[in-house]
C-alpha cells in the first residue's frame, strides 16, 4: 500500500490561510471560467461609455482596447527607466524584452529615454532612430540592481539636468522604499506572488510519488503578504493582464485610480504573416512538404515551463497513435535542460537552439499550431502574441491571465489543464481539427493580437499614462492629460 505523505502543521496552516484567502476574492486557484474580451473585472468604479470623455484613471479594463492616435503628443517627456538587465541580443526574458519593446517605442516617438541598469560584459547597443542613453552600474553582490549606484545616477541626472517628468520601474527595478512618495512614478508587475502559488499548487500535484513537498508554498504566502504591505510604497501599478488587475484591486487593495491594466505588445513589424519564408524554414530544418500538422514550441526549456509534462504528453501520443508519431512534426526553439530530452521522441521532433528575433519569426510562420505548456500562472508569455501576430493558432494552459487576456474563446485556440491527459486531449483536437481550423483560428487570432498585443498600442497607452502622472502635466499646454480622448485621439 502506497504511504500518505504526511501533513505538516505548516502545511495544514497553509490551506486554512489560502482557503480564507481566495473567499476574499472570486478568483479561484484551480477554477477556470473563460472571459470575453473585454473582460469585465468587478469594480466600484463604472465603466464609461467609449464614446464620452472620462478620466483615464477611472478606465477599469485594460487600455489596449481604447484607440490613441498614432501621432506623437505635443509635449515629449524626459523618462527615467529602471530595470535588472537590457537585453543582450535573444538572450532576455520576457520582463527586459518587455522594456526594450515599450522605451525603443517610446523613443522612436521623441520622448527622452534614460536606463538604469546593470553592466555587462559587451557595450550597450546603438539605436540610431531613437533616443535612448544608458547608465548602467556593476550589479549588486546578489546579482541585482544596485539600488545606491543607480539611485546616485540618477540623482545626478535629474538635479544637474533637466529634471526627469516620469519615472517607470520594471517590476522592482527600483525598490519600494526609494519609490516612496514619488507621485510621477509607474512600476509595471510581471508577476506577482499571489499568482505564484497557483504555479506552487500546480507544480505541487504533478510531484513525482518519490519527490519530497517543497517546503516553498509556505514561503510562498509569507511573500504575498509582504507585497500587500510594500506595494502601496509605489505611486500607480500596470498591471500586464486582466487577471493581475483584479487581483491588484481586491486582494491587494490597491486604490482602483492607481491600478492601471495594460497588456504587454510585440513588435508588429517583426511579428506578421509570411507564408513564403515559413515555407522556407520548414524545408531548411528538415519538414517535407506533405506533412500533416507542424507545432511548435518556444522559450526556456525548463520545468516550470511545462517542458516535463510536454515531453510526457508528446510521448504517450507517439506510442498511442501511429499517424501522428509518422505525420506530425514538432519544432523546438530555445535551450535549457530539456533540449535533449526531447530529442528521444524521434526524428519527427526537432530541436532547433535558441532562434534570434528575424529567425523566431520565420519560426512562427512554419508552423499550424503554436503551444506554451507553462507552469508559470505569473505574467503573460511574450511568445502568445509573436505567434497570433503571425496568424497562428495558439494553445495554452488554462491559467486565469492566459484565458483572461489571450485565449478568451475556442475561435482563437486551445486550452488546458495542466495534466498529462488533457494535454493530450488538445493534442488528439488539433490532429482531428486539421489544416482549415487551425488556419482559420489563427486569423482570428491575428486579428486580436493587432487590436490589442502591438507594440505600437502598448506604447500609446503607456505614453498616455505617462502624460497623465507626469510631474507637472496638470499646468501643460492647457491639455488635461488624464482626459479621454485628447484632442489628437480624435483626429487619429
Amino acid at each position: 500500500m502506497a504511504k500518505d505523505h504526511p501533513t505538516s502543521p505548516n502545511f495544514h496552516h497553509l490551506c486554512c490561510f489560502l482557503f480564507a484567502f481566495s473567499t476574499l476574492s472570486s478568483i479561484s486557484f484551480i477554477y477556470w471560467s473563460p472571459c470575453l474580451a473585454p473582460c469585465k473585472i468587478e469594480s466600484t468604479i463604472a465603466p464609461p461609455k467609449l464614446n464620452q470623455s472620462f478620466n483615464l484613471l477611472a478606465y477599469p479594463s485594460a487600455w489596449n482596447h481604447l484607440s490613441f492616435s498614432p501621432n506623437p503628443p505635443p509635449r515629449l517627456l524626459k523618462i527615467a527607466l529602471f530595470v535588472k538587465r537590457w537585453p543582450h541580443r535573444n538572450l532576455a526574458g520576457g520582463l527586459e524584452r518587455h522594456a526594450l519593446t515599450l522605451h525603443l517605442a517610446l523613443a522612436r516617438r521623441g520622448h527622452e529615454i534614460h536606463v538604469f541598469t546593470t553592466s555587462f560584459n559587451s557595450a550597450f547597443p546603438d539605436y540610431p532612430d531613437a533616443n535612448i542613453k544608458f547608465h548602467p552600474t556593476p550589479p549588486s553582490p546578489a546579482g541585482y540592481l544596485n539600488q545606491a549606484l543607480a539611485w546616485e545616477q540618477f540623482r545626478i541626472q535629474n538635479t544637474t539636468e533637466k529634471p526627469f517628468d516620469m519615472i517607470h520601474t520594471e517590476s522592482v527595478g527600483l525598490f519600494h522604499g526609494r519609490a516612496r512618495n514619488l507621485s510621477h512614478l509607474a512600476v509595471s508587475w510581471h508577476g506577482i506572488a499571489y499568482e505564484t502559488i497557483h504555479s506552487d499548487i500546480v507544480q505541487d500535484l504533478l510531484r513525482g510519488p518519490q519527490e519530497t513537498r517543497h517546503p516553498v508554498l509556505t514561503e510562498r504566502v509569507a511573500k504575498v503578504v509582504d507585497e500587500v504591505k510594500f506595494f502601496r510604497d509605489y505611486a500607480h501599478h500596470v498591471a500586464t493582464s486582466d487577471h493581475v488587475g483584479d487581483v491588484l484591486k481586491r486582494i491587494y487593495m490597491i486604490p482602483e485610480e492607481r491600478v492601471h491594466i495594460i497588456v504587454n505588445g510585440v513588435d508588429e513589424d517583426i511579428y506578421k504573416p509570411d507564408a513564403a519564408s515559413g515555407k522556407e524554414f520548414r524545408r531548411k530544418v528538415g519538414v517535407p512538404d506533405n506533412a500533416t500538422l507542424v507545432v511548435g514550441l518556444a522559450g526556456r526549456l525548463v520545468k516550470d515551463k511545462g517542458h516535463p509534462l510536454m515531453f510526457e504528453a508528446l510521448k504517450q501520443v507517439f506510442m498511442e497513435n501511429e499517424s501522428f508519431q509518422r505525420n506530425i512534426y514538432v519544432l523546438v526553439a530555445g535551450d535549457g535542460p530539456w533540449r535533449n530530452r526531447y530529442k528521444e521522441l524521434g526524428p519527427n521532433l526537432l530541436v532547433l537552439g535558441p532562434l534570434e528575433q528575424k529567425q523566431l519569426a520565420r519560426f512562427y510562420n512554419s508552423l499550424d499550431v503554436f503551444i506554451n505548456p507553462t507552469l508559470r500562472a505569473q505574467g503573460l508569455d511574450h511568445t502568445f502574441m509573436e505567434a497570433m501576430l503571425s496568424g497562428v493558432s495558439v494553445m495554452g494552459t488554462r491559467f486565469a491571465s492566459i484565458t483572461g487576456s489571450l485565449i478568451v474563446g475556442p475561435e482563437i485556440g486551445y486550452t488546458f489543464l495542466p495534466t498529462v491527459d488533457s494535454l493530450k486531449k488538445s493534442l488528439y483536437r488539433i490532429l482531428e481539427d486539421g489544416k482549415g481550423v487551425l488556419a482559420k483560428k489563427g486569423e482570428v487570432a491575428r486579428n486580436r493580437a493587432m487590436q490589442l498585443f502591438t507594440a505600437a498600442k502598448m506604447a500609446a497607452a503607456y505614453e498616455s499614462l505617462f502624460l497623465c502622472i507626469s510631474k507637472g502635466a496638470e499646468v501643460k499646454d492647457n491639455h488635461d492629460y488624464c482626459k479621454y480622448p485628447l484632442p489628437w485621439d480624435r483626429r487619429r
